[in-house]
């Protein structure tokens, strides 16, 4: 079957509609950093970074970087008035103190359980997991951005995890590239599907049952290409 998508940019900009006025929140190193790019306008978020910077701004005009402000992944940033720096050790205390509203990662595989998978160790993985183990068990929620399914096109969406756990019953809702899913009393819970696709499509590309407990909606994103 073949399947029409979202694109990452897509993704992330459903991500950042539901990041609320005001919230704490960290993004993960790679695709999630995409979502500070559509903060929907007139929306204060305060973003966190385990190196040690909270408040930071967009990236800077290609030429004006300024190494030395730099996020967890290494990327330039910009710093929006009130910005603060701190001590490496102050800001995984920040995180594992539950100050953060929100943290976006990226995953390998997501469990009916909210069980999260995003690190591989061995020769096709890197064998860290980095900050996201404290990041899952210290943010007051977490969210996921990813494909549905991986490359070869299996599920992204499992019954139970078979990589390396990076956390247990952290995830609360998964934005993928055909669905919004929510995760609670051990289910997928369907909120948003692409208009074009059934839910028997969906379902045979997610590898555990999906329900559908209210009114679904279509998901509608711009197009952003």
């Amino acid at each position: 079957m073949s399947l029409t998508k979202l694109s990452n940019a897509q993704i992330a900009w459903r991500a950042a509609q539901d990041i609320e006025d005001g919230a704490y929140v960290n993004l993960g190193i790679g695709f999630p950093e995409m979502i500070a790019k559509f903060q929907p306008e007139g929306r204060e978020v305060i973003y966190h970074t385990e190196n040690g910077i909270l408040g930071f701004g967009p990236e800077p005009a290609p030429g004006a970087e300024d190494w030395d402000l730099i996020n967890a992944g290494k990327k330039a940033v910009t710093l929006n008035p009130g910005a603060a720096f701190f001590h490496h050790a102050d800001s995984f205390a920040m995180v594992r103190g539950g100050h953060l509203d929100l943290a976006v990662l990226g995953a390998f595989q997501v469990a009916q359980n909210g069980d999260l998978a995003n690190w591989r160790a061995g020769s096709k993985g890197v064998p860290a997991v980095g900050g996201a183990m404290d990041l899952v068990h210290g943010a007051k929620r977490v969210a996921v951005v990813t494909d549905h399914v991986t490359k070869d096109g299996k599920p992204k969406l499992v019954e139970r995890c078979s990589f390396p756990l990076t956390g247990l019953g952290c995830v609360t809702r998964v934005y993928t590239s055909l669905a919004v899913v929510d995760i609670g009393e051990d289910r997928f819970i369907l909120r948003e599907k692409l208009p074009g696709m059934s839910f028997d499509e969906l379902q045979a590309v997610t590898g555990a049952p999906l329900t559908v407990d209210r009114t679904l909606a279509d998901l509608i994103v711009p197009d952003l290409d």
